[in-house]
């Protein structure tokens, strides 16, 4: 009854367009489930997946991407219409050698692989945390290298905070979970939200974190779980998750003419988890690529790592990614999904919608 009270609220601001789609561009923020290539033009950063076998399976040839095909984004750029985003740092150092004349049209990728919310994860692999994604966007905004009325038409995805809560979890076993750690995520996404509403951003879109306690690379924690999911880290992960929708739910209060949508990937992921033939999967445990207990001991592609014959049948690519399949299916279930699966409207809805 609350999520359809919402619903009806917020659509009372909307006028509902039937076709073509109203959005032109999407800019996004976040980790390696959305990053199509930023860390592969950061030289300082040692995340990266610019070798084979990524990028295999659709592209042909590594991108960095953090998985054999395309993600999400990719496919929701084409449920919309747009081209694919580049990446930021690809853009940035086109316009500065003067191959390209100005920023795209069709928006920007500032997504960076192990990155989190918090400033301090990964920061030592050379990462470029949320903050430093928020400010690269400003820059552009501010300097009038995108237009604003494009900025106000475009889709905004966020999604980080998995690498935190992993990071949380090493090198040991922690006995308890401390509230206050996620409540610092919190804050971090809520200032996240706040400023790109600042600098135009209407339709701001927050994905849940995916279960990351089923991840294979869980394989190299000590005292996890190798025959089910990590209870304990999944936990963590839903506290998260339930606090980014309570921040989605005010949007429409705090940021008038915005319209705030939350993507349950949770949700998603564990009902293809419960029946994985419903969606032509045979494996939802083990990595397609890696090597070891679960395949989650190697980062695919490196020294001594295996592949599986058929990825389409895997729900991971690699220890801690999708595949191109899964994200498919992901895709599929955000964009024309019920209210069980995103809300208060899917992305078919959000992308034909014009904010009065």
């Amino acid at each position: 009854m609350e999520n359809l009270l919402l619903t009806l609220l917020i659509l009372t601001t909307l006028y509902v367009l039937v076709s073509p789609s109203y959005v032109p561009a999407i800019f996004t923020f976040g980790d390696s489930i959305f990053d199509a290539g930023n860390n592969h033009f950061n030289k300082n950063c040692t995340v990266q997946a610019d070798f084979p076998p990524y990028g295999s399976s659709f592209f042909h040839h590594p991108t960095g991407r953090f998985t054999n095909g395309r993600t999400v984004v990719d496919f929701i750029s084409q449920f919309i219409g747009i081209n694919f985003q580049k990446p930021y740092l690809e853009t940035k150092i086109a316009v500065m050698n003067g191959s390209r004349k100005s920023y795209p049209h069709n928006g920007i990728n500032f997504a960076s692989a192990g990155s989190g919310v918090l400033r301090g994860t990964n920061e030592e692999s050379g990462v470029i945390p949320l903050q430093d994604q928020l400010q690269q966007f400003r820059a552009l905004v501010e300097q009038n290298l995108i237009d604003k009325s494009l900025v106000q038409k475009s889709l905004f995805f966020f999604e980080a905070g998995s690498n935190d809560i992993f990071s949380y979890f090493v090198p040991a076993d922690p006995p308890s979970l401390d509230p206050a750690y996620v409540q610092a995520m919190l804050v971090e996404v809520a200032t996240f939200i706040d400023q790109i509403y600042k600098l135009g951003a209407r339709r701001i879109v927050v994905f849940s974190l995916g279960p990351v306690g089923c991840i294979p690379a869980r394989a190299l924690l000590p005292g996890a779980p190798i025959d089910k999911c990590y209870g304990k880290m999944n936990l963590m992960v839903k506290e998260y998750n339930h606090g980014l929708e309570r921040l989605v739910n005010h949007m429409h209060i705090k940021y008038p003419n915005a319209i705030g949508v939350y993507g349950s990937i949770y949700n998603i992921v564990q009902q293809i988890r419960a029946i994985p033939s419903h969606y032509g999967l045979s494996d939802v445990s083990n990595a397609c690529c890696g090597k070891g207990t679960l395949g989650g001991l190697l980062q695919c592609g490196h020294d001594g790592y295996k592949i599986c014959l058929n990825p389409n049948k895997f729900l991971f690519w690699d220890y801690f990614h999708p595949s191109e399949h899964a994200y498919k299916l992901i895709s599929k279930a955000l964009w024309g999904g019920r209210k069980s699966r995103i809300r208060p409207v899917n992305l078919k809805t959000l992308a034909n919608i014009t904010l009065i």
